[in-house]
């Protein structure tokens, strides 16, 4: 079986990106889902003062090592302002000072989820072109937009959607 790291880069407890990557992480066969917990990854703010001061904190440490451990990540953007978030951010940077290619060349399917009409799209557009500086090897990409319109009671509801996203899951699983 194939570990898959799923990732919803947002902190919120109510998470729609950490819902949705899970949610696209179990529709793999075959594969054993760890979901990101955000609690585990609280961090101070990157400085490189502090990093001078106080070293790496172990919970890049341990963010790295989940990465490490996977086989494949689903990951999940969420877009505050056109950006990632500031808590997904803050681990990039902590995380990349242990390791510049900390994604490790790990297959990975990049997604956005917004309860807009755009779908994170801006997110997504930046961190396409962001990832393989950082050793992210891109499978394929997806994006949600009226998450709360097209997903229903734990399932896609959208017909054009849903077909789009299975096309990609099953791409993503036959490159693990």
């Amino acid at each position: 079986m194939k570990k898959v790291l799923a990732i919803g880069c947002s902190n919120s407890k109510k998470s729609i990106n950490t819902l949705f990557a899970t949610y696209v992480a179990n529709r793999m066969e075959n594969t054993v889902v760890i979901s990101l917990n955000w609690d585990n990854l609280i961090l101070p703010l990157y400085s490189p003062d502090l990093e001078i001061e106080a070293g790496i904190p172990e919970n890049a440490k341990y963010f790295k090592d989940l990465i490490q451990s996977a086989d494949a990540i689903v990951l999940s953007l969420a877009e505050y302002n056109g950006l990632p978030t500031a808590a997904f951010k803050n681990l990039w940077d902590w995380t990349s000072r242990l390791d510049m290619k900390f994604w490790s060349n790990k297959p990975m399917f990049l997604m956005a989820v917004s309860p807009g009409g755009r779908g994170g799209a801006n997110v997504l557009n930046i961190m396409v072109n962001l990832m393989p500086h950082f050793g992210g090897n891109m499978i394929t990409k997806f994006s949600l937009p009226n998450f709360h319109t097209n997903f229903q009671n734990g399932e896609l509801i959208n017909g054009n959607l849903k077909e789009e996203l299975n096309k990609k899951i099953q791409l993503f699983q036959n490159s693990i």
